[in-house]
Order: C-alpha cells, then structure tokens, then sequence
C-alpha cells in the first residue's frame, strides 16, 4: 500500500484478534515510529512489547493503581482493568521519556512521540495489522509509570492495541479538507 493510500484509508480498529503481528512486522513498525519528526533529535520515545502474560501482567498493574487511590473500588471496575489489556494480542506501550532540563520544551518531545504513534498506526494499516490508540488514567497514574519502569515526569503517551482486525468497521465521514480550514482573523 503506498502511503497516500495508507494515510487516507486508516482507520482506528476498536476489535482485534490474534494472531498479533510478528517479530518482522514490530520491528517495521518501531523503524516507522523512530523517522517521525523530532525536535533537536532528542529521541524521547520509548517502547514496551507487551503479549501473553506480559498483557496480564500490565492489567495487575492497573489494579493495583486503582486499589491503591480507592481500595473500596468495585470488584467489577477492578476485573475490567485487567481484562483490558486482553482486548487485542499485542500491546506496544509507547512513552516519552522527557528530559526536562533540555531545551526543547517537553510538550514538544511528547508531540514527537505521538507522531512515532501514529506512524506505527500508519505503517500497521499499511501492513494489514489492526491498530487501535488508547490512553485514560492509566497512562497518567504514576504508579503505572513506576511500576513501567518509568519516572513520573515521563508520559505514557498510547497503549497500542495491534492485532487481526475483526467484527464490523466504523465509517468515518469522507470530510472536505476545506471545512477545517480557518484564516487569519483581522484587527
């Protein structure tokens, strides 16, 4: 697939299934992510692999996280935390690890990594591999950074569910670039 193709036809898949992607597939993937822009060539991104037990084992540490703001929380909440990182096969953690101290302003080396994001959600579309983006309060909790191996200064930027894309696929609008276009107000 070439890339306007692939940039024009992604789409987020919310339903994933095994198998996840193989060990040539991520390494494509982390060489899209590595290329995106990147303010004073700082390379704040970082990546976890998880699969198999490793999904189970993030879901405790969400529990864990939770039980400790609120240990009277539900038994329900609880379970769905840690069945979440079951939804898909393959769960690629992606942080900026920032540095504070430089002088590139830390939302700017976040920003890099988002765009590594959604290159690995590009080159995944590209690929055949079903990808989807999530974050919440799981990828601002300290203790998941902590217990990530992470500081607290870091920012989980996405939980990267990748799989075999499955069940029926949302349709997004096919919007005129030019609805989103704004000028310049005047005085």
């Amino acid at each position: 697939m070439d890339a306007i193709t692939a940039l024009h036809t992604r789409l987020s898949i919310p339903r994933l299934m095994e198998p996840g992607p193989t060990p040539e597939q991520i390494d494509q993937l982390l060489r899209a992510a590595i290329r995106a822009p990147d303010h004073g060539i700082l390379r704040p991104w970082r990546f976890i692999l998880l699969e198999g037990e490793g999904r189970e084992r993030l879901g405790d540490i969400f529990a864990q996280a939770q039980l400790a703001d609120d240990p009277d929380t539900d038994s329900a909440v609880i379970d769905k935390l840690r069945s979440n990182p079951l939804r898909a096969p393959t769960i690629l953690v992606v942080v900026a690890e920032t540095d504070l101290n430089n002088r590139i302003p830390v939302i700017e080396q976040v920003m890099a990594v988002a765009a590594a994001t959604q290159n690995i959600m590009v080159a995944a579309h590209a690929l055949g591999i079903g990808a989807m983006w999530r974050s919440g309060l799981m990828a601002e909790h300290k203790m998941v950074k902590l217990q990530l191996g992470f500081a607290e200064k870091d920012e989980i930027v996405a939980y990267l569910y990748l799989g075999t894309p499955t069940g029926t696929r949302k349709l997004l609008p096919d919007d005129s670039p030019s609805e989103y276009m704004r000028t310049l107000p005047h005085d």
